[in-house]
């Protein structure tokens, strides 16, 4: 049974209906599997949402979120008694976690924007978009001594496309179409959920996260540091 992502197509909503399919234990904590959801589990850079599903009689508390082998695991604690299987409940993000997240998120292709836009020949590699620290990384090449001009670059460029407020949408494609409206495609995508591309106005990148509405309200991006890491060039940034 494969859990229906509701937040692949509905980024900005925070609450959802649902269906209890069973209930678990895992390491001591409650798991609730649901028919489908709009809770983000772990995954792509980004870290998981928080939030609640409640019954009529019944709160669950959901502390982490992840998916496995097609299923979303709802991991955390019942105030009250355990739910039924088959009931119906409904779910309730954390929305303040949820909107720093996608904005760190969105910081992060934002920043993958500014690299494409300035020419710089680097591959998209890992990204980390966690409030600890979010980074872009890329394979590529790194005069030691032009690392704070093209900190300045990107964090300039970046801060322009801000000012644009230019939309987010998003859109599913198949497998084949990515080669032609993305300009770099990792070989690692995961099988088992949609293919999905996340656009800044004309600038497309596969992607399963989730994101804000529009550039602007990301913030101010701040570049923190362009350096060298381990055989790869990282871009470090910071949002306000």
């Amino acid at each position: 049974m494969s859990t229906k992502l509701l937040y692949l197509e509905q980024m900005p909503d925070l609450e959802a209906d649902a269906h209890i399919e069973r209930i678990d234990k895992q390491d001591g904590r409650d798991v609730v599997y649901l028919d489908q959801t709009i809770l983000y589990p772990q995954g792509g850079g980004q870290p998981y949402d928080k939030g609640i599903v409640q019954s009529r009689d019944t709160k669950f508390i959901v502390e982490e979120v992840r998916f496995v082998d097609g299923e979303v695991l709802h991991i955390g604690h019942f105030e009250g008694q355990p739910f039924m299987q088959g009931e119906d409940v409904h779910i309730v993000v954390d929305g303040d976690r949820r909107k720093l997240n996608a904005r760190l998120h969105s910081g992060g292709h934002l920043v993958d924007m500014a690299v494409t836009k300035l020419g710089l020949n680097w591959i998209p590699g890992k990204g980390y978009h966690f409030p600890d620290g979010p980074y872009v990384e890329y394979q590529g090449e790194l005069d030691p001594d032009k690392q704070e001009e093209l900190r300045v670059q990107i964090e300039e460029k970046a801060n322009e496309l801000l000012k644009q407020d230019l939309p987010v949408t998003c859109r599913f494609v198949e497998r084949a179409e990515l080669e032609q409206l993305c300009r770099h495609v990792p070989t690692n995508l995961p099988t088992n959920k949609p293919t999905r591309i996340v656009q800044f106005d004309d600038f497309g990148c596969p992607c399963g996260g989730t994101h804000v509405r529009s550039l602007a309200d990301i913030g101010k991006l701040t570049v923190t540091k362009v350096k060298n890491k381990h055989g790869s060039v990282r871009v470090g940034y910071a949002i306000a």
